[in-house]
C-alpha cells in the first residue's frame, strides 16, 4: 500500500510527537544518525532538545554541520563517524566547523573518517541488512592510515582479462540506534517529502536505524501530501521507517530548508565566532540554546531586530 492510499483505510496510527518526546526515546551512549548535509536541512529543533537534555556519550553519524559543533561544544559527543563537518556557508571564510575542530584537536572526541560515498554505502548496507558493500572508493588513498579498520575483499568473479577478481574495499554497514531527519512536509502517520533540491541521504539514515524520527516544516492530511510535495517522486520517506514525526516550523534553523527558507547567515556567524573563547560559547548557549522549549526559542528568534534575520 502506498502512502497516498491511506485515506481508503480506517485504521491510522498518529505518530505525532514533540521534540522532548523524541529525546525521551533516546539514551546516552547511543549511535545516532543525523540527516541533512552540512548546513542544509538539519533537524535542529531536535538537536536543541538534545542540548537541553542529560544525554551524553553519543556516537554521531552524519554529513556534519553546526549540529556537530554544538553537540561537541556541549560535551555530548564521544565518537563521530563523518565524511565532513563544515559550515557550508559561502559567505564565510570558515571551511571547517570550529567547535568540531577544537573537540578533535583536544582529543575530547574520537573519530571514524570516511569518504562521502563510503558513508552512504555504510548506511545502504545497514538498510539492506548486509554486513558490507564493496567499493573502489579509497583505493590508492591514505584513508587506511586514519581508518585502519577498513578491510578489503576480492571479487569472486574473474577480471575482464580472465585473471583474479578485483580487490575492493569492504565498507562495513553502519548500524544506527536512532536517526533524526528534517524534511519539508509530512503527514501524521510519518510519511514525509522533500520539496527542495535534494533528499541527501535521509532515507538511508532512517532505514539504517532501529528508532526513526522525522521533523517537518508542516504536517498536512495524508490525502493532501502529494499536492503539498509538488510531485509524488518527492514523497520518499515511508511511514514504515518512521516511529515519530514532529511538526517543527523553522525547525532546521539556523540551517537552510529550501525552498522554505535559507540558512540564517548572521546567526551562524555569531555561533561560529563563539569557538574563539569558552566564555563566548557559554554566553551563546545561555542566550540561545537554553530555552525550555522550541516554541520559546522560535519566539526569541521572531523578536530579534529585523537586521539580525536572514
Amino acid at each position: 500500500m502506498s502512502a497516498i492510499d491511506a485515506d481508503q483505510y480506517p485504521a491510522r496510527k498518529d505518530k505525532r510527537l514533540d521534540e522532548d518526546d523524541v529525546v525521551a526515546r533516546l539514551g546516552s551512549g547511543m549511535t545516532i544518525g543525523i540527516g541533512g548535509w552540512g548546513s542544509r536541512r538539519k533537524p535542529m529543533s531536535i538537536v536543541r532538545a538534545i542540548l537541553r537534555s542529560d544525554l551524553t556519550d553519543l556516537h554521531l553519524v552524519t554529513y556534519g554541520g553546526p549540529e556537530v559543533g554544538m553537540l561537541c561544544a556541549a560535551g555530548k559527543v564521544a565518537h563521530l563517524t563523518f565524511a565532513f563537518v563544515a559550515p557550508d556557508n559561502s559567505s564565510s571564510a570558515v571551511l571547517l566547523e570550529p567547535h568540531f575542530r577544537a573537540a578533535r584537536q583536544s582529543g575530547a572526541i574520537t573519530c571514524t573518517e570516511l569518504d562521502e560515498g563510503m558513508l552512504g554505502l555504510g548506511l545502504q548496507a545497514a538498510a539492506w541488512r548486509v554486513p558490507f558493500l564493496p567499493t573502489r572508493v579509497g583505493l590508492g588513498s591514505d584513508l587506511n592510515l586514519v581508518n585502519p579498520g577498513l578491510e578489503t575483499v576480492r571479487s569472486p568473479y574473474p577480471g575482464p582479462d580472465g585473471g583474479p577478481g578485483e580487490l575492493l574495499i569492504a565498507q562495513p554497514a553502519i548500524h544506527l540506534d536512532a536517526a533524526i531527519c528534517h524534511l519539508n512536509v509530512g503527514d501524521e502517520r510519518g510519511n514525509a517529502a522533500f520539496t527542495g533540491p535534494d533528499l541527501y541521504y535521509d532515507d538511508l539514515f532512517l532505514e539504517a536505524a532501529a528508532k526513526r524520527f522525522v521533523s517537518v516544516e508542516r504536517i498536512v492530511p495524508t490525502g493532501a501530501l502529494v499536492e503539498a510535495a509538488g510531485d509524488i517522486t518527492r514523497l520518499r520517506i515511508n511511514r514504515l521507517f518512521v516511529d515519530g514525526i514532529v511538526e517543527a516550523p523553522n525547525g532546521a534553523h539556523p540551517t537552510a530548508c529550501e525552498p522554505d527558507y535559507d540558512r540564517d547567515v548572521p546567526f551562524q556567524k555569531e555561533y561560529l565566532g563563539t569557538a574563539k573563547d569558552p566564555e563566548l560559547w557559554a554566553a551563546f548557549r545561555s542566550d540561545w540554546l537554553s530555552y525550555p522549549s522550541e516554541a520559546e526559542y522560535q519566539a526569541a528568534l521572531a523578536a530579534r531586530p529585523s537586521e539580525g534575520n536572514a
